[in-house]
């Protein structure tokens, strides 16, 4: 069996290897539905996630210029 290879080439139960596996598919599943998530928000209104133009112009202005 599979499970038991792999649980014997990391040094693990095969009842830890199956409980790391849940908990890694649980945490990729929750950033992908955190993602999924903010692409509809963000999707749907694109000023949401552009600088405000004062807030860009002062950056611009505390850099530092140099001569090229």
């Amino acid at each position: 069996m599979e499970a038991e290879r792999a649980a014997k080439k990391l040094g693990v139960s095969r009842s830890e290897l199956y409980a790391k596996a849940v908990l890694n598919f649980v945490e990729r599943y929750r950033r992908e539905n955190l993602t999924e998530k903010l692409n509809e928000v963000y999707s749907g209104n694109e000023s949401i996630s552009e600088l405000d133009p004062n807030l860009a112009a002062l950056q611009t202005q505390s850099l530092k210029r140099d001569e090229w």
